[in-house]
């Protein structure tokens, strides 16, 4: 295939940070996967190809010197709307989205076209045209980001996906692997950056490695397997001994003690419905699974479990043998539930705090800095960073951190506090195959040994960790 650009500077260089560059690299038009750890650098250089080719430290050379590139991070809803969501739970609150366009308000101008038309039915998107950017699911977006690529009016030379996979079901990832060959028969060269060698499809021209900033090597289809190549990358342990015990809270009481209670639970807004008489009862100690296509409603349920959404006021719900609106405060939920998702990591605001300050808030619920950590607090967090082997970011901003790596720190400041509850919705987005496999190991951990209730959210059979043993479905509901 003929070279699409090549990476001629020995060291490429972007808003402070820098990638190693031995070999100068060649990227070949087709499709090309880009993969390493969390941390190796692959964003950045998805950066360095779309945004700093001009920069007079970088010397990248494209055979026609006019190439178009195309970059989806799927981090940002912002640069969509225009409008600023400022915090994770105003997508629950009606007044608060009022400036929030709707996905049809947003793309009038492309969504009557024969090309959206097909994407949307393939995708299976139509139904989100009548909702709020910001009501979207995280694979919702994934989606509609895609769509919106493939819809421009100038189609790039090479498009660029950061982790595309990631909060897409098993459909639609089947609907991007027929894609994405086609793109590149078109004409447009697509790159793909992930961090699991699973990832890496079948149909890849060429395989880029990245270590510690560093591009190590390109391997084209037919030296060997890519996959194989890619998996030799990924080496990860975690000591589950060396988890710290839950000392202050109980770890014996009644088995049998009901920790939610969903009855008839329905969430709509306006003319949409999200939930459809949800009926959900976990006891102490059980391990569920919470299943069902992009857009079913599974983190919307989850919000009314954690206290985010004010329609758990207009419906059933009991936590913790008390019913939510009795006068508990949502600070006391919070208190015994530990939590994270896609959306609470696209909608959170750290400031200028850094990763081992990040975790260690996790013991008061609060990210700013509306109290003073102390050396209690930092001592727990420090375990947590070298539980997890994240020593060499734990005093960087978390900012600055990749996604994978923010992930990471979300993940230790959940589990910091030891959670009566656990919910952990998509938790391995943006992982590495060694650090998901020692996040599941940790979940189990914390299952077997402290009888931890769980709930887990996945679109990948094979992520959930083996203490899971029951499973809730939700079917998309009627719209």
């Amino acid at each position: 295939m003929d070279t699409l650009l090549t990476l001629e500077s020995a060291k490429l260089h972007y808003i402070g940070r820098s990638i190693e560059n031995p070999h100068q690299i060649a990227i070949r038009q087709g499709i090309t996967v880009v993969a390493g750890q969390n941390g190796s650098g692959k964003s950045t250089l998805g950066a360095i190809i779309e945004r700093g080719r001009n920069l007079a430290t970088n010397r990248i050379v494209t055979p026609d010197g006019g190439l178009v590139v195309k970059r989806i991070e799927f981090t940002d809803i912002h640069s969509l709307t225009g409008n600023k969501v400022e915090y994770h739970q105003q997508r629950y609150e009606s007044m608060a989205n009022d400036e929030i366009p709707t996905v049809g308000e947003l793309f009038s101008d492309r969504i009557e076209t024969p090309r959206w038309r097909e994407l949307e039915r393939t995708l299976r998107i139509s139904h989100t045209i009548q909702k709020r950017i910001n009501f979207l699911s995280s694979g919702e977006l994934r989606k509609l980001l895609i769509a919106v690529a493939l819809t421009d009016d100038d189609m790039p030379g090479l498009l660029i996906l950061d982790n595309p996979y990631i909060g897409l079901d098993s459909r639609s990832r089947k609907v991007l692997d027929d894609i994405l060959p086609e793109l590149a028969a078109g004409g447009t060269s697509v790159m793909m950056m992930v961090c699991d060698p699973a990832d890496v499809p079948d149909y890849a021209d060429s395989l880029i490695t990245m270590e510690n900033m560093t591009l190590t090597g390109r391997y084209d289809r037919g030296e060997s397997s890519l996959r194989d190549i890619a998996a030799r990358l990924f080496d990860f342990a975690v000591d589950t001994s060396a988890l710290p015990r839950p000392a202050d809270r109980v770890l014996a009481p009644d088995a049998g003690e009901e920790i939610v209670r969903l009855e008839s639970c329905t969430v709509r807004y306006a003319s949409a419905v999200i939930l459809t008489d949800v009926n959900w009862t976990i006891r102490r100690g059980e391990r569920w699974a919470l299943a069902g296509p992009n857009g079913s409603g599974k983190s919307t349920l989850l919000s009314l479990i954690h206290a985010d959404n004010p329609q758990v006021y207009a419906n059933k719900v009991s936590l913790f043998g008390r019913r939510r609106g009795t006068g508990e405060s949502i600070w006391d939920v919070k208190r015994r539930i530990g939590y994270v998702s896609p959306e609470m990591h696209l909608y959170f605001n750290a400031g200028s705090c850094t990763a081992l300050e990040v975790i260690a808030r996790g013991l008061m619920d609060t990210v700013g800095f509306f109290t003073r950590l102390g050396e209690r607090e930092l001592t727990k967090a420090r375990r947590w960073v070298r539980l997890l082997h994240i020593e060499d970011i734990a005093d960087c901003r978390f900012t600055a951190l990749s996604s994978g790596q923010q992930r990471m720190v979300l993940l230790a400041r959940t589990l910091i506090k030891n959670p009566e509850l656990l919910i952990l919705d998509e938790p391995l987005h943006g992982l590495d195959s060694a650090r998901k496999r020692a996040v599941r190991a940790i979940v189990n951990t914390l299952a077997a040994r402290d009888g931890t209730t769980l709930i887990y959210v996945t679109h990948c059979p094979d992520e959930v960790p083996e203490c899971v043993d029951r499973t809730l479905t939700l079917q998309s509901a009627q719209r």
